[in-house]
């Protein structure tokens, strides 16, 4: 996220507390460096009421972030946010931590004992996913320019659906993405316009093991044969096709592992050559803190990665950050111990059982379609018939009135048409909770139905987000209403929010 220099008379230059502290004489300033210090209760209480208005990180259900951890995960962490993490020599426990996290994900993702794979922690999905990036883009390069043929025009082939980072990626590192169209009824990739796509200039193919439009696991092993078919009868690897899957199990490789082991979509198949996970989601443990493991070692370039001396002894390192915390990592080996296969199943069962009856009760409602329902990641989305007087927005919106943060949004490209609201089931979200969500999602629905909201009096402003509803400035009332029983969840305070909605061109949450 970019913040941007403002000029000090274009915002309230002071916040400006009538009771952080009785003894406070002065506001203090927003955006300029106060000159003087101030007590340190003071500051707190400054930040602490304004992070108020953020919203329930508990009732936030459009992110796939970790919300919850145990007291003895939080100690751990306190305890450890002054390790930097590259400090190899003088933290080594903390890196024999990181190694075992490494070792355990490998053999969870399938890996044989003769494979010699390696891997790494990262800042989340996002860093992981740039340097298996960069691993494809390298290995393909050394291929090419090894067999004498041109090297100058990389792409990489990916569904339409896939997160953000994989732009950033492309953009950043000078690769061709080649997006395979979703249509209306099929929001994952297909498996045969993506070999349309591939050619020798293919650095690899990416699969996603949970989608974050709607939580979906794409066709990962048939990806695999397929591309294997292409690949041969085109000479493979002596003829300069050799082309890898990458998969992108941000949300699922944390989920998969334990619900459906018997799912073929790790390094079991023959052509993926690397896996990211994001430890700060279906991992459990808080942001952010991701991981990145390669089958064997020979499927990372050694010339991406750097030997650095001058922290105290000789060190391997490969990553776009350089120092981090090592609280997050401590967090994740904290979990895989404390859980073990056990806990992670039991969770993640729970997790399963709450989506697919939500998922099920929701179905029930008139006018209201579910596009997935908990069958692969637990995440429930839903889409409303084309008849409804209000959109998944004003949903969306008439839920955030009780607390909840559910978000609404089209598909991606060439299923833009689609607009669906999705609920991500994590813990934290008790069936307990899932039941006070559909008495609130049941009284927003029949509110909206008395009382629709005005058709849109104009386009939205030159300069508005793209796709961003106009005539949506004033925001309803704060009441409870009649249909829903005394006593229902109350989800939190009622917060009045902006009605413009962004839709993303990528989901990114």
């Amino acid at each position: 996220m970019l913040s941007r220099k403002i000029p000090i008379d274009a915002a309230p230059p002071h916040v400006a507390p009538t009771y952080a502290s009785r003894g406070m004489t002065h506001s203090v300033l927003r955006n300029v460096l106060p000159e003087e210090s101030m007590d340190p209760h003071s500051a707190y209480q400054l930040i602490h009421d304004e992070l108020a208005l953020d919203a329930n990180p508990a009732l936030n259900l459009a992110t796939f972030v970790t919300t919850y951890m145990d007291d003895e995960a939080d100690r751990l962490m306190i305890e450890t946010f002054n390790k930097n993490a590259i400090d190899w020599d003088e933290y080594p426990q903390t890196v024999a931590l990181q190694d075992r996290c490494v070792n355990m994900l490998s053999r969870l993702f399938g890996a044989s004992e003769h494979q010699d794979g390696v891997g790494t922690a990262t800042v989340g999905s996002s860093e992981a996913i740039h340097l298996a990036g960069l691993a494809m883009k390298f290995r393909w390069r050394n291929a090419r320019t090894a067999a004498g043929l041109p090297c100058d025009r990389p792409n990489i082939v990916m569904g339409g659906n896939v997160q953000v980072c994989w732009e950033k990626f492309a953009r950043y590192f000078d690769v061709e993405p080649r997006y395979v169209p979703l249509t209306p009824t099929r929001f994952i990739i297909g498996v045969d316009e993506a070999m349309a796509l591939v050619d020798e200039n293919t650095i690899g193919v990416v699969g996603i093991l949970g989608s974050t439009y709607t939580g979906e696991y794409e066709p990962i092993a048939e990806l695999d044969t397929a591309l294997t078919t292409l690949c041969d009868a085109h000479g493979g690897a002596d003829a300069g096709w050799d082309v890898p899957v990458h998969v992108d199990a941000a949300s699922g490789g944390f989920v998969a592992p334990f619900l459906t082991p018997e799912l073929l979509w790790d390094f079991r198949l023959r052509r993926v050559r690397s896996i990211n996970v994001s430890g700060h989601k279906y991992g459990l443990v808080y942001p952010g803190v991701g991981w990145v493991i390669w089958r064997e070692s020979a499927d990372l370039p050694q010339e991406l990665i750097f030997e650095v001396d001058y922290l105290g002894g000789s060190h391997a390192n490969f990553g776009l950050n350089f120092s981090r915390g090592a609280s997050q990592i401590v967090a994740q080996y904290y979990n895989f111990i404390r859980l073990g296969r056990q806990g992670y199943s039991e969770i993640m069962k729970s997790l399963a059982e709450t989506a697919r009856w939500l998922a099920t009760e929701v179905g029930r409602l008139s006018g209201v379609t579910v596009v997935a329902g908990g069958t692969d990641l637990p995440v429930v989305c839903l889409r409303l018939s084309e008849d409804m007087p209000f959109s998944v927005f004003d949903l969306s919106d008439r839920l955030r009135l009780r607390g909840w943060v559910v978000p609404a949004y089209g598909m991606a490209a060439d299923a833009e048409s689609v607009s669906v609201l999705r609920i991500v089931v994590r813990e934290g979200l008790s069936r307990d909770m899932a039941d006070c969500l559909l008495a609130d999602l049941v009284a927003a629905l029949a509110h909206l139905r008395a009382s629709p909201p005005e058709p849109a009096a104009a386009a939205p402003a030159a300069g508005a987000p793209a796709g961003a509803r106009a005539g949506a400035a004033t925001a309803p009332e704060l009441t409870r209403h009649p249909s829903v029983p005394v006593g229902a969840c109350i989800g939190g305070a009622g917060r009045v929010t902006s009605k413009k909605v962004e839709k993303k061109t990528k989901a990114v949450c």
